[in-house]
């Protein structure tokens, strides 16, 4: 058992240790747009690579303590949600790196002010509140994210809409809003992620689904 309990231990903590690096990246990113900076492009991409290596160590992880220890209960609903989890982390670092490799091609065309900054400081929030409710077993902290991505969505929608009015307004501009859409569409694809994070970390605490609930709502006879 005290084995079980450390292999446990180890799980959460390398989940924890990759989303401290998954943070660190999207701060870094968020400041590599805001300045065009190169050097924290560089460092956003060197960060990667330990995201990647802390994948498949907890994949590595996650499998041994399915085949040799058959959790049972609360214990395995964690196991089976952490294979889930790492990825989605992973994922956010390969998004950063998507959103960072534009940064220094990136000068908006007029926007409202701090609209695309706004964008990037509302995902880092989700990010964060995602990790803090695995932390802290919080479900309702969960569920305020999976909340927020609304929210993100619907900024996403109307940066996406004025981009498209200025390229229609100014051919000119048609390369740099290009530019800017992918980024936009990957600050939107890390809420996702976070949003998913919070899903799992519901079916940690409750053991019950919170994806796709239009399928509760509406059941097939």
């Amino acid at each position: 058992m005290r084995h079980f309990d450390q292999e446990l231990k180890e799980l959460r903590d390398g989940i924890l240790a990759m989303a401290g690096i998954a943070e660190q990246m999207i701060d870094l990113t968020i400041q590599a747009v805001a300045e065009r900076s190169a050097t924290k492009v560089d460092q956003v991409l060197a960060l990667d690579r330990g995201l990647d290596e802390w994948e498949l160590r907890l994949d590595r992880l996650c499998i041994d303590i399915l085949a040799l220890r058959a959790p049972a209960a609360g214990d395995l609903r964690l196991v089976a949600s952490s294979i889930k989890i790492v990825p989605e982390l992973e994922r956010i670092g390969d998004h950063c790196c998507n959103i960072a490799r534009r940064a220094t091609y990136v000068h908006p065309p007029v926007l409202a002010p701090n609209l695309l900054e706004r964008l990037g400081q509302e995902t880092r929030t989700m990010v964060r509140q995602a990790v803090d409710s695995f932390i802290g077993s919080d479900a309702g902290l969960a569920r305020t994210v999976i909340q927020a991505d609304d929210s993100v969505d619907a900024l996403y929608s109307q940066i996406y809409r004025d981009l498209l009015r200025i390229m229609l307004a100014d051919p000119l501009c048609i390369e740099r809003a290009s530019h800017l859409i992918l980024v936009i569409k990957n600050w939107e694809r890390i809420a996702d992620q976070a949003t998913n994070i919070a899903e799992e970390v519901l079916f940690i605490l409750e053991g019950q689904s919170a994806k796709h609930t239009y399928l509760k709502e509406n059941p097939v006879e």
